[in-house]
């Protein structure tokens, strides 16, 4: 994830503050999209869920979460089983305090907000 899904990760940035209903998702955020909508519906057909590999969470769930928040954040319409998934990793604890401590994070960050 650190380094795929490139055109995913530049037109849907990670945001788990906002929500964008009816977001238009570029064309070329598409084919990531799709593939990982069919990763998610292989494995939690396979293995059962409710997360990628079965009842226990793995490290696959923990470098998916973050796609996760991207595709509730920019209202990314998935199949049942996928959406599902995307509920159930935001349903964790960790992603709970995540998203609690993101709120209180300031919006702009005067340091980063300089020309170069």
């Amino acid at each position: 994830m650190n380094s795929g899904f490139a055109n995913l990760r530049s037109s849907l940035p990670m945001n788990v503050k906002a929500r964008f209903p009816g977001h238009q998702v570029w064309a070329g955020a598409k084919p990531d999209i799709d593939r990982i909508v069919e990763i998610w519906t292989e494995c939690l057909a396979r293995y059962g869920g409710p997360y990628l590999f079965g009842a226990r969470r793995s490290m696959a769930d923990a470098m998916y979460a973050p796609v996760a928040t991207r595709f509730l954040t920019y209202d990314v319409k998935l199949p049942k089983p996928c959406a599902q998934y995307c509920q159930t990793i935001m349903a964790m604890p960790e992603m709970k305090a995540w998203v609690a401590a993101s709120r209180l994070e300031p919006d702009e960050i005067e340091e980063l907000d300089m020309d170069f």
